[in-house]
């Protein structure tokens, strides 16, 4: 699974990369390497313009954690931070969104955890690891995105509306399958337009578009104990371990 990642760009770099259209600059994120669940994180998606109908890319923030609209309440979305691939294309909380409601999560780069016994002046404890792109370029994590109305307000209530996301993960390889046995997957640039397009319905060509990020050229390397605490943040989390565990 993929449960902490971080995603320090400025949103003005994003607009940029992804080549994105629409964008409130009122609408802001702070830079984070601990992303964790039900955060509000940034997402690009397409989405026909209420006024024109003119489909436009935007980039925009999400809530962590997918909320299918069927649901009773919002805290379904904090089991729901990862769909897997091999069944995201028929699971009844993912096949909608899958169909029609696709998303780029942009990230630094993603944590995992290995468990480290205990020694004699030591307690176990779980090591992260940070793997992120080696040319040090962002991911376009792939992802899903839905509508969730709180129907305890009225439904003009801006606050009656609640837009989620998850991650598609499949099982990991190279650099990422020595930590773990899952991670997130990513969509090349040459597939951005054909990911994000609504009309593009088909899941077998949705699901030939997944890939590994960066190729599948990712570095991983130990970092601060720190991350394990969802409370602390900056780029120091993604300093060298004061201890190293065994074997890294």
């Amino acid at each position: 699974m993929c449960g902490r990642y971080a995603s320090s760009r400025k949103p003005e770099d994003l607009v940029e990369v992804f080549q994105v259209d629409r964008w409130n600059p009122t609408e802001t994120l702070a830079p984070s390497w601990n992303v964790a669940p039900t955060d509000d994180v940034w997402a690009v998606l397409e989405r026909a313009d209420r006024e024109t109908g003119e489909l436009g890319r935007e980039l925009r923030p999400l809530r962590w954690g997918l909320v299918p609209s069927w649901a009773k309440d919002l805290s379904v979305g904090s089991r729901m931070i990862n769909a897997r691939l091999e069944t995201v294309h028929e699971k009844p909380a993912y096949r909608r969104a899958f169909a029609k409601r696709r998303c780029l999560l942009p990230a630094d780069g993603f944590y995992e955890w290995t468990a480290v016994p205990a020694t004699e002046d030591r307690k176990a404890y779980k090591q992260p690891w940070f793997i992120t792109p080696e040319d040090g370029t962002p991911m376009a994590m792939a992802g899903l995105y839905e509508w969730w109305r709180d129907k305890a307000r009225d439904e003009d209530d801006p606050l009656a509306w609640w837009a989620t996301c998850t991650i598609i993960t499949t099982e990991a390889t190279d650099a990422a399958g020595r930590v773990h046995p899952r991670m997130p997957l990513a969509i090349a640039p040459a597939d951005f337009e054909a990911w994000l397009d609504p009309a593009h319905q088909d899941p077998d060509e949705l699901r030939a578009l997944l890939t590994e990020p960066a190729a599948g050229h990712l570095g991983a390397r130990q970092v601060s104990l720190a991350v394990n605490n969802v409370r602390n943040n900056g780029p120091h989390l993604l300093d060298p371990p004061d201890q190293p565990a065994p074997g890294g």
